[in-house]
């Protein structure tokens, strides 16, 4: 096989904009959610230390950001598999 008819034959079967919207969404995806989940995570963490150490109000601060950072993750877990149940 020459080597314009393997380039045309790949050229056709695999489309190259979608492919690299595949890898940006998935990229994307993944940062959003190791974001959210570390911020989950420093969130509870920093809010204990904060309540043991007597520092209420910066234990509150810490708490409503571990809840939100944790609502953004279990949302994009959710979303992710709906799409891919949904196909």
């Amino acid at each position: 096989m020459s080597p314009d008819l393997i380039a045309t034959v790949a050229a056709t079967l695999i489309d190259g904009e979608a492919l690299l919207d595949t890898a940006v969404a998935s990229l994307a995806a993944g940062l959003f959610v190791a974001l959210t989940g570390s911020l989950a995570i420093y969130g509870f963490a920093t809010a204990a230390e904060m309540q043991r150490v007597g520092r209420d109000v910066a234990a509150i601060g810490a708490g409503a950001l571990a809840v939100v950072a944790s609502l953004a993750f279990m949302g994009a877990l959710g979303l992710g598999l709906y799409l891919i149940i949904s196909g």
